[in-house]
């Protein structure tokens, strides 16, 4: 919680079309082109009923209120966490107390569930770790659950508790004498068990820290390993979902909107940490998420809608903005406009202390909200994410598959000044000629709907738009236009798009013919995966139906085979490398399905090789760490002087110094030199300090004067 103001097969997939709907502006002058690809049936994650979250707090007067449900429903918000961040562990339901904190009247969990309810939400609840028992968050499960027949799914253990001063840094309430991440682990057991004797349908989060977060990777003192360590090693067992919150850092909307480059390893590191620890991979929920920079303008808008989407693109089932309201701050110009540095999706008409500034009237709808507005009709419930990208870095690009045969493009124009000319190809879809466009640009005060007929866009009643209608089907048609017409459609197949500057364009396109097929298999698993083959494995397929597999690659794919029966042997593959899949069914007559889940995994390393390596971590404080790397000569040939190579998987890690050995880095390239000999059977051992501004991936690969080596 921040506070609140008053913290090796051919290539098979072939471009199957080309389609662009012009959004020219008269006045932006457009980059040369960019090109967006999407693949359909490179899969990704499908989107969760909670997806799209918000944050709720019991000082909020406003809690509960019709006008703000109105709002939430309005922006298609599925999900609502209470009582509020680092207040839900000083908060007693029972008697709807916070001591030491703020209490707005008509707060009560059920002023809260009543305002969940109009909105069509559903809830995420905190139980208090820090001042509470597990009988007393039993028996807020019963109330809510027994009782009163809420039917809430998701109750969280506890809020941030590795803010309790055990790392040194203390904001969150914590009585207990052990402050540990054993000590927490330990009484979420009883938590979960207290709380699933009562309703066993319920669904418990234990609390992480975010890869590349403070204070992920640090050991304190007495403690056997980092919080996720002792967390997912014992409670991790008994609980279903992990608790992750970002705040990503930055001075500048620049330095902030790259930040959702790092999703993908901090979710992935996340799993696979729970898989290694837990004995199983958990669900992973996002509850707290806020920007940095232009909290209440178009950079906080730009960053919630590629954050949104990239989290959901890879699984995480809800993700949870903080908050509806939380006050004004420092108030500056942030692209032309004014930023009230407010955490909060609506204003809560708060002014400076001075009094000279004062926000737009109550409930007044901040950029944030109106891009997740957007999200909510880009990517609804039971939709899939699929593969696409774009050439130029500053253009994000999400998409996603629907049930009913359409496909909703997302693309973020990241550039404050100019216009971007994009060029929309597709793979494995061949999308109808009309579409629906929505756009939210800097400055507008809600989102430009643009329906074809015949075209369902709304996931829910999103309330009124800000527009006429038109139908786009080509020509050159002006954003002017767009807004102006009603009922007008452009004749020929539209040749490009132009985004305008600081934007957030949506396109929902239909297909072109029949998309009925058969239905979609599921997440296939991998067994037996050595250096170079992987086992795939999957239930039969139903009868006459076959099943290709395919591997991401980039946004198009390869098809590895197909086979009528359960399992398939990859073979040649690439040491150290990740790989994901998915499984399409085709049937006799030649109709392809969805992609299945995506199923990732990666290869290992030769079991025997002539050498062998062994990175050791010795210390961390959460942006830098010491580690040892140990080289082992296992050949039958003495070696004269060495060279280890590797590389780093991200952009974001380096070496700083070294010792016992020459150390450089060109890129993301290490080399680890030294002229002293390696006799067989001997080891030697090079050391360095390490740095890294984001989730901490280890190398998977080494090389020994060229031979790949077996990692240990």
């Amino acid at each position: 919680m921040r506070p609140r103001p008053a913290v090796l097969p051919a290539l098979s997939a072939l471009l199957a079309g080309l389609i662009a709907v012009p959004l020219t502006v008269p006045s932006a002058q457009a980059d040369p082109a960019v090109t967006v690809t999407v693949n359909a049936q490179a899969g990704l994650e499908t989107v969760d009923e909670a997806a799209i979250g918000v944050n709720h707090a019991i000082w909020d007067a406003q809690l509960g209120t019709d006008a703000v449900a109105d709002l939430m429903k309005d922006a298609g918000v599925r999900a609502m966490r209470y009582p509020g961040g680092s207040y839900s562990d000083i908060y007693h339901w029972r008697d709807h107390t916070a001591p030491g904190g703020y209490v707005a009247p008509n707060t009560d969990f059920d002023h809260f569930m009543a305002g969940v309810r109009r909105a069509g939400a559903q809830a995420v609840v905190t139980a208090n770790y820090g001042t509470g028992t597990p009988a007393e968050a039993a028996e807020w499960v019963r109330y809510a659950n027994v009782e009163k027949g809420y039917g809430v799914k998701y109750w969280e253990i506890g809020n941030e508790l590795y803010g309790n001063g055990h790392y040194g840094s203390g904001w969150e309430a914590d009585d207990h004498p052990d402050k540990s991440p054993t000590g927490y682990a330990t009484l979420v057991r009883d938590y979960a068990l207290a709380m699933k004797a009562v309703d066993p349908t319920i669904k418990v989060g234990a609390v992480l820290t975010t890869p590349g977060e403070w204070p992920d990777g640090i050991t304190a003192s007495g403690d056997a390993g980092p919080w996720n360590q002792a967390v997912l090693s014992v409670a991790g067992p008994v609980v279903d979902f992990a608790i992750l919150h970002w705040y990503p850092s930055g001075d500048t909307a620049a330095q902030v909107l790259t930040k959702t480059d790092r999703i993908a390893d901090a979710v992935r590191l996340v799993r696979e940490q729970s898989r290694r620890l837990a004995g199983k991979e958990l669900g992973i929920a996002m509850t707290e998420i806020n920007t940095s920079f232009g909290r209440n303008t178009q950079p906080g808008a730009l960053f919630a809608a590629d954050a949104y989407a990239t989290l959901m693109a890879n699984g995480v089932f809800t993700v949870d903005w903080w908050n509806v309201h939380n006050g004004i701050g420092r108030v500056s110009t942030v692209a032309g406009h004014t930023d009230y540095d407010d955490y909060g999706l609506l204003s809560s008409a708060t002014c400076t202390p001075d009094g000279t500034t004062c926000q737009p009237a109550l409930n007044t709808p901040f950029a944030p909200y109106h891009a997740i507005s957007m999200v909510s009709r880009f990517a609804r419930p039971g939709d899939q994410f699929v593969a696409a990208s774009a050439t130029d870095p500053l253009v994000r690009a999400h998409a996603a598959r629907r049930a009913d045969g359409g496909l909703a493009v997302m693309l973020v124009n990241q550039a404050p000044d100019a216009a971007k000319t994009v060029s929309l190809r597709y793979a494995g879809y061949v999308p109808a000629a009309d579409a629906q466009v929505l756009t939210f640009a800097n400055g507008d005060t809600g989102i430009t709907d643009l329906p074809a007929p015949g075209l369902d866009t709304r996931s829910g009643d999103h309330g009124p738009t800000t527009s006429g209608n038109a139908v786009i089907s080509g020509g050159e048609t002006s954003v002017e236009t767009m807004r102006t017409a009603t009922n007008h459609t452009t004749s020929g197949p539209p040749s490009a798009a132009t985004l305008p500057p600081y934007s957030i364009t949506t396109l929902l396109l239909r297909p072109a013919g029949s998309t009925a097929g058969p239905a979609a298999p599921p997440r296939p698993a991998a067994g037996a995966v050595t250096d170079t083959t992987a086992t795939l494995t999957w239930p039969a397929p139903p009868a006459g139906v076959k099943y290709e597999v395919h591997r991401h690659a980039g946004v198009g794919d390869e098809q590895w085979g197909e086979t009528t029966g359960t399992s398939f042997t990859a073979a040649n593959l690439t040491p150290g490398t990740r790989y994901t899949v998915n499984l399409v069914a085709r049937d006799n007559a030649g109709r392809v399905s969805w992609s299945s889940p995506p199923l990732t995994f990666t290869t290992g390393t030769p079991a025997t090789s002539t050498c062998a390596v062994t990175f050791r971590e010795t210390t961390n404080w959460g942006s830098g760490y010491v580690a040892d790397i140990e080289i082992a000569n296992t050949g039958a040939e003495t070696l004269d002087g060495w060279t280890l190579s590797y590389t780093w998987p991200t952009t974001w890690q380096q070496v700083s110094s070294g010792w016992n050995a020459t150390w450089t880095q060109t890129g993301t390239e290490v080399r680890v030199s030294s002229t002293t000999r390696l006799t067989p059977g001997t080891t030697t051992t090079a050391g360095f300090v390490g740095a890294y501004q984001g989730p901490n991936v280890r190398p998977t690969t080494y090389r020994l004067n060229g031979t790949l080596c077996t990692t240990r």
